[in-house]
């Protein structure tokens, strides 16, 4: 059953409301390449919209009652919105749940050193990447330093336009013939992705008399330790000076910093009809986005409402900012509690007879690739909202496998509102496979299916989404939530 392209059948208006939809998500998307950034976006526009924080309604005792918006952050790494609805909440929420994290390269904890009057930056990959995608591009470095005083910095170098940027060299085709030898795996090891981040020497006319001073002390102050530095590696100790002068940052403070090292850049239009967005992150920031924005859209919900955004789906939603951790479930609970409903029983109804959509992105058919794509069963750019039953790999390993009587439930309410969708699987049987968070609130009983946007070149520095494909994701979203 072929789809038809959903661009055959929009109007003038539908073009309207899709590239305002579309300008707002390249926005979105160049200005949230980290998952803090695009909880605090989140937050902002939550509030913008009328939600209060619940962690202020659950200090002050303050009921929840139908249309009542509220949301909470966990670690301001993920974020929870709800929108109460008319009906009993113990007859189940509609959810809604995207990631926001992206692969990309996490600086160490010791990352400085100087290597032939460079100062690099050592990395640790976080997630799936192809290693070899990530040299000889200009990369940003987003992310924040905790001093011991408890304060933390923002820190955002590479994006604007004044900033340097910084890059992963890569070897010269002229002496890589051993290098096109290895596999794609081992072209660029991943102990070699250190990013360049200097090459200037600090110039210290060091006195007698000054040695002296410094050689009675028993400890030196850190601009000492500079100049100290700048003897043997006077590169290294010329990066420690200007961190120290732009950002008040000394080495040891990278001990307790998450800094991320991503592509350069704002997200663009691609294509000669500007038909398609290229930029990076949308896996899963497409789908965050538009879920976002449907739970923004949603006035006066039967069912109550839920966004949830989180963290670390990408390495397996571990730790206590993914998934697997109980800030939905402790969130819902305190959500109850607010509405009268206190018993444990009362939770474990409403979560067992939810609905969510785990809101994620799946691979588009790439003509340039088709062997590992079963045609029939491949999600197709310009479709529309892509359904992915299971996920998985192999004989569905590791999948959630929503049930049939929900799809049909879906496809009523997609078709009921002139959604475009189709249903995919992640490419052959054997080709591979990957998975979402779809199978971690499924404990609970509720039903579950992944849903979101085809996506070309997933997982790269850059990669390619339709801007249809978006749009009918946000009205899916929405349709959905409405139900």
């Amino acid at each position: 059953m072929e789809r038809k392209n959903a661009w055959k059948t929009y109007t003038d208006q539908d073009k309207e409301s899709l590239e305002e939809l579309c300008e707002d998500y390249k926005e979105f998307l160049s200005e949230c390449k980290t998952e803090r950034l695009a909880t605090k976006r989140a937050i902002e526009m939550a509030q913008d919209a009328g939600y209060a924080s619940l962690k202020e309604a659950i200090a002050a005792g303050r009921t929840l009652k139908p249309g009542d918006k509220v949301w909470i952050d966990n670690y301001g790494k993920a974020v929870m919105l709800v929108q109460i609805g008319t009906n009993d909440i113990v007859a189940g929420v509609n959810i809604l749940g995207a990631h926001i994290d992206s692969p990309r390269l996490d600086l160490k904890q010791n990352p400085l050193y100087e290597a032939s009057d460079f100062v690099l930056l050592d990395t640790h990959y976080y997630g799936g990447i192809k290693n070899y995608q990530w040299v000889a591009l200009p990369l940003a470095l987003k992310g924040v330093v905790a001093k011991k005083d408890g304060t933390v910095l923002d820190i955002s170098l590479g994006d604007d336009p004044a900033d340097p940027v910084f890059c992963v060299t890569d070897l010269l085709p002229h002496l890589g013939a051993e290098q096109m030898k290895k596999n794609g795996r081992e072209v660029v090891e991943g102990e070699s992705l250190d990013v360049l981040f200097g090459s200037e020497p600090l110039i210290i006319e060091d006195t007698e008399e000054a040695s002296e001073s410094k050689s009675a002390k028993k400890e030196q102050t850190y601009e000492e330790q500079i100049t100290s530095t700048a003897q043997k590696e006077a590169v290294r100790a010329h990066i420690m000076q200007l961190l120290l002068e732009r950002f008040g940052i000394e080495e040891e403070d990278f001990l307790s910093a998450e800094i991320e090292v991503v592509p350069a850049g704002d997200a663009r239009d691609c294509g000669l009809d500007r038909s398609m967005v290229i930029g990076y992150g949308q896996d899963d920031r497409v789908c965050a986005y538009t879920s976002l924005v449907a739970q923004l859209a949603v006035e006066s919900p039967a069912r109550t409402a839920v966004c949830i955004l989180v963290d670390k789906e990408e390495i397996g939603s571990v730790g206590a900012t993914g998934m697997t951790s109980a800030f939905f479930e402790n969130t819902m609970a305190e959500i109850l509690n607010l509405m009268g409903q206190q018993s444990n029983l009362a939770l474990r109804r409403c979560l067992a007879n939810s609905s969510m959509l785990s809101s994620d992105v799946s691979a588009a058919f790439d003509p340039s690739y088709a062997s590992v794509f079963e045609p029939k069963n491949s999600a197709y750019c310009g479709r529309g909202l892509v359904f992915n039953k299971y996920t998985g790999s192999g004989g569905k390993s590791g999948s959630n496998d929503a049930n049939a009587e929900y799809m049909a439930a879906l496809r009523k309410i997609m078709d009921d509102t002139g959604v475009k969708y189709q249903t995919a699987e992640l490419g052959r049987v054997n080709a591979g496979g990957g998975g979402t968070i779809a199978y971690i609130p499924a404990k609970y009983g509720m039903n579950v299916i992944d849903s979101g946007v085809a996506v070309l070149s997933m997982h790269s520095p850059w990669e390619v989404t339709s801007k249809a494909d978006i749009y009918e994701a946000y009205k899916g979203y929405k349709a959905f939530l409405n139900a």
